[in-house]
C-alpha cells in the first residue's frame, strides 16, 4: 500500500511540474526594453536623482590612471555605483576614494573575493542615506589564486526616499553556457537579501543590475562578427546577443530596461590594445559587459537614459568598461 501511495504521490508531482511548466510557458513577458539615449535631460535639469553606473572586468590588473579615466569625470552625478569583476588584490576602494577626493565619499561597498561594488555620493551625503544593506551570493567559480569569483554582490539602499538596489555580478563563461548564466540569473535574484524580507517591506522602486554577465554573440562566426564591427554596422549583431534573446524568451530579465547598443563588443580584446583577441581562440567579439535597470512603478518615477557607452581608452584589460547616466524623477502624488 505505501508503494503505491508513494507512486501516486510521484504521478501527481509529475503532473504538477508539467502544468506549472504550461503556465510558465504562455504567461506574458516583456524581454528586455531597449531605450534610446537622450543626450538632453528630459527634465530640463530638474531631476531628483542622476545615476552614473560603471561596470569593468578588470582581468586582475589595476593602473590607477585608468581608474581615474574611469570615475573622474562624474563629478555631477548624485551617486556613482562602480561595479568590478576579477579584480586583483589591491584596496580598490583607496584608490577610488583618492581618485574622487574632491567630489564624492564612499557610502557603501560589497565584496566577495574578485567581485566588488561601491557606491560613493557627493561630499556630507550621508545625511540622505537610510537603510542600507549588504548582501552576496556566490553561484561557483573559482577563489585563491586565480580570484575570479562568480556570482553577485548588492546594495540596498534608501537615498532621499527612492528604495534603490544596485547589482554587480559576473555569470559563468564561454558561448555555450547560456542555460547556466540564465539558471544563476535566477538563483541571484530569489536569494540576495531574502534573509531581510518581510511582508511588511516595500519592495525597491529602482534596481540597477550591472557587470560581466557573459551572454555571448552566437550564431555566427568570428570574422564576419569583425568586418561588421570594422565597417560600423555592429548594430546588425543584436539580434544575434544571447542576453536580448533569453529576455525575448522570458527567461531573464523580464521588465528591465537597457540602452541600445550603439558601442562595439567589449570582449575579448588583446590587452594593451583596441585589437580583438588574436590568440588562437580568436573568440567572437561580445557584448558580455551591460547594465540594466528596472523601474518598479513607471508612473511614481520616470527615468531617463542619458549616455551607455564603453570607454575605448582603457586598456589594462581584455574587457572594455561600460557606463551608462541614469537620470531620476519622483513625480508628485495628488
Amino acid at each position: 500500500m505505501g508503494n503505491w501511495n508513494t507512486t501516486c504521490a510521484c504521478k501527481r508531482s509529475k503532473l504538477m511540474r508539467k502544468q506549472m511548466d504550461s503556465m510558465n510557458h504562455n504567461t506574458h513577458h516583456e524581454g528586455i526594453r531597449t531605450v534610446k539615449v537622450n543626450k538632453v535631460c528630459d527634465f530640463s535639469g530638474n531631476s531628483d536623482l542622476c545615476i552614473c553606473a560603471v561596470t569593468w572586468n578588470m582581468n586582475g590588473k589595476v593602473v590607477y590612471e585608468d581608474l581615474v579615466e574611469l570615475v573622474g569625470s562624474n563629478s555631477k552625478s548624485d551617486l556613482l555605483v562602480v561595479g568590478l569583476q576579477e579584480v586583483p588584490r589591491k584596496n580598490i576602494a583607496r584608490l577610488l576614494e583618492t581618485a574622487l577626493v574632491d567630489t564624492h565619499v564612499l557610502l557603501g561597498k560589497a565584496i566577495m573575493q574578485s567581485l566588488q561594488l561601491y557606491v560613493f555620493g557627493p561630499q556630507n551625503s550621508g545625511l540622505s542615506i537610510k537603510e542600507l544593506k549588504v548582501d552576496k551570493h556566490s553561484v561557483g567559480g573559482c577563489g585563491g589564486l586565480i580570484r575570479r569569483k562568480k556570482g553577485a554582490v548588492a546594495i540596498c539602499m534608501s537615498y532621499n526616499g527612492i528604495r534603490m538596489v544596485f547589482i554587480s555580478c559576473h555569470l559563468s563563461a564561454h558561448a555555450r553556457n547560456v542555460e547556466e548564466r540564465n539558471s544563476q540569473c535566477r538563483h541571484i535574484s530569489h536569494n540576495l537579501f531574502s534573509k531581510y524580507r518581510n511582508p511588511y517591506s516595500q519592495p525597491a522602486q529602482v534596481t540597477v543590475w550591472l557587470g560581466d554577465l557573459n551572454y555571448r554573440i552566437q550564431g555566427i562566426e568570428t570574422h564576419p562578427v569583425r568586418n561588421l564591427i570594422q565597417k560600423n554596422l555592429h548594430r546588425f549583431l543584436t539580434s544575434k546577443d544571447q542576453l536580448l534573446q533569453e529576455a525575448e524568451r522570458g527567461q531573464v530579465f523580464d521588465g528591465y530596461c537597457e540602452g541600445t547598443l550603439t558601442f562595439k563588443p567589449t570582449y575579448k580584446y588583446d590587452v594593451g590594445s583596441s585589437n580583438y583577441d588574436t590568440s588562437y581562440k580568436v573568440r567572437v567579439p561580445s557584448w558580455t559587459d551591460r547594465i540594466l535597470f528596472k523601474i518598479q512603478d513607471m508612473e511614481e518615477i520616470r527615468a531617463s537614459l542619458h549616455s551607455y557607452e564603453s570607454v575605448d581608452d582603457i586598456h589594462s584589460s581584455d574587457h572594455k568598461p561600460v557606463k551608462a547616466h541614469l537620470c531620476l524623477k519622483v513625480n508628485e502624488q495628488p
